[in-house]
């Protein structure tokens, strides 16, 4: 009899991206995707956003492998941080075991690893408590894999990112099959993937789009500038279909595309209708622009700001000039609305055009309210875990599955860390265990914390105030007037006023201390810093960052 089942989302839950999920059958764990995500605004200067390792380098001894989806950020891109001090088997179809190997291959110290296994559809593997197998999915990239646990008790199925599409091409079709096999054998629990749910609409097929592209290229006459997201493989080979068709060369631009496409193009996963269809960036300036399409791409919001560089005159390779159209086929975030907007305008002052597939079509890679009640109808799960989503998208997919008979305590709309276990028949949940962010800035892993980009924020809003002062510890007197500066704070010279009274309260504070006998340096620089705090907000409204800087003249000592 089963004893210890235990589902823990470690990210990928109330957030879009950085999906890892371990799910824990007697003494192993099962890692299903480790990704990242990328930072919104308010996390200044953070590269990337990578699950907490925690509790599984807490338990590494149990870990048997980790398992993906597919080859997009949101499950592989964490890989690099995990591998780097937990060396354990990692399995996946070969285009994602390709993307993984590209990002695990900049990391210095993984560069000899090679536990890497290629699995498929038909793969079944058995290890002492479950048999993990596969199925195939419809996603934006080839190679995309559901995994099912089979345990003792029943199946845990997860679905990775997915949609249905009826006239997918043969290497991007679900094997719905497949799924209604495994729903006749008793499925404990789905986590499905919930970033499409609030959406009614009819996904639109990728022969639909592929036709939209086609017919976008023939009716311009300029140079066409096509924004997309760099892994979205069958995104890249409708462009390239459409422009081999009319005559068009496409320009690639970026690093990330360049071996994405090559590794691609390598596994027969992109095919290039023309020989000759691909020219360098250094042939773009020769081609007439009726000849050309540049396919710019990157990470989420990247193409976005590189549009807004080619606008105004800052792109490395281009500029935006009359009778350009700017073609967008991705479909941007909610966060980056607002970002969208500015670079259609930037783009219409630069005097091109901007035409967005999600103007007029119903773009996703995801599943909509339809296809996820046809999963829930296909598996039959017992419980349900939505994940890969904002908390309202998690909510409306547990309206969506209460609408097919699902009882509503049979769904968990969970938070990072918290356990669902399995007990007496049934899913409950359980004492939750270490989870969160790991924030990664430049090299630093995990080293940026609440308290830092609190003080970022600041410094973006209020600016920073500097006190420089010298005193004489043993005279008891300060020695130089107190020199101060700001910057971001306000123009010094227009607030004379300002600073000379600063300046005496930096004073007033010094002195009272050095007058103490209990004299202690936290407590003066604590004083200077409140009562300079509580000046300045009362004349400006402000909250700058306050940095005191007390040296001391006998001891040759700086504070």
């Amino acid at each position: 009899m089963l004893q210890n089942l235990r589902v823990i989302p470690l990210g990928g839950v109330r957030e879009n991206g950085k999906n890892m999920y371990a799910v824990e059958v007697e003494d192993e764990i099962y890692i299903l995707d480790c990704g990242l995500m990328y930072p919104e605004n308010e996390l200044l200067g953070i590269d990337v956003v990578i699950p907490d390792f925690t509790y599984v380098k807490e338990n590494i001894d149990k870990v048997v492998g980790i398992f993906l989806t597919h080859g997009h950020a949101d499950a592989i891109g964490a890989l690099p941080y995990f591998l780097v001090e937990n060396q354990v088997p990692v399995f996946g179809s070969e285009m994602t075991i390709a993307l993984a190997k590209i990002a695990v291959s900049s990391e210095k110290k993984l560069r000899r690893f090679d536990d890497f296994h290629i699995i498929d559809e038909k793969t079944a593997i058995d290890f002492k408590n479950a048999t993990v197998s596969f199925f195939k999915t419809t996603h934006s990239i080839p190679g995309s894999l559901g995994i099912d646990l089979k345990t003792s008790a029943g199946h845990v199925v997860y679905t990775g990112d997915f949609k249905f599409d009826q006239v997918a091409t043969p290497e991007y079709q679900t094997d719905f099959g497949r799924l209604a096999d495994i729903g006749r054998d008793h499925v404990l629990m789905l986590l499905s993937d919930s970033s499409n749910a609030e959406s009614p609409y009819e996904t639109s097929s990728e022969r639909d789009i592929s036709s939209y592209i086609l017919e976008t290229f023939k009716y311009h006459e300029g140079r066409i500038i096509v924004a997309s997201v760099a892994s979205n493989i069958v995104r890249i080979q409708q462009i390239l279909n459409a422009a081999a068709q009319i005559g068009r060369r496409v320009v690639l631009t970026g690093r990330d595309l360049e071996k994405i496409v090559k590794t691609a193009l390598k596994l027969n996963y992109l095919t290039l209708p023309d020989p000759n269809l691909l020219a360098t960036t250094k042939e773009l300036r020769e081609l007439p622009p009726e000849k050309t399409v540049v396919l710019e791409t990157g990470k989420m919001g990247e193409p976005i700001k590189s549009l807004s560089k080619m606008a105004t005159n800052r792109h490395r390779l281009l500029h935006i000039k009359e009778g350009d159209l700017v073609f967008i086929t991705t479909t941007p975030s909610h966060a980056m609305e607002t970002n969208v907007a500015k670079m259609r305008d930037l783009v219409y002052r630069a005097g091109g055009t901007v035409k967005a597939i999600s103007d007029d079509m119903h773009s996703s890679g995801h599943a909509n309210k339809s296809n996820l009640q046809l999963m829930l109808n296909l598996l039959h799960p017992d419980y349900l875990m939505p994940i890969q989503g904002e908390y309202r998208l998690l909510d409306a997919h547990a309206n969506i599955a209460e609408e097919t008979g699902m009882p509503a305590d049979h769904i968990f709309i969970t938070k990072m860390g918290d356990v669902v276990k399995y007990n007496k028949g049934g899913f409950h949940l359980g004492a939750a265990v270490n989870a969160g962010d790991t924030m990664i800035d430049g090299s630093g892993v995990g080293d940026i914390g609440n308290i830092v980009l609190r003080d970022r924020r600041l410094l973006a809003d209020d600016g920073i105030f500097i006190a420089v002062v010298t005193i004489d510890r043993r005279k008891k007197k300060i020695v130089a007037k107190p020199k101060l500066t700001s910057r971001g704070f306000v123009y010094v010279k227009a607030n004379r006023n300002l600073m000379a009274e600063s300046s005496d309260i930096v004073v007033k504070a010094i002195e009272n201390n050095l007058a103490n006998k209990e004299f202690d340096w936290n407590d003066l620089k604590q004083d200077v810093r409140e009562d300079l705090s509580k000046y300045l907000f009362e004349q400006t409204k402000r909250h700058p960052v306050i940095l005191p800087v007390i040296m001391e003249v006998n001891q040759n000592r700086h504070r």
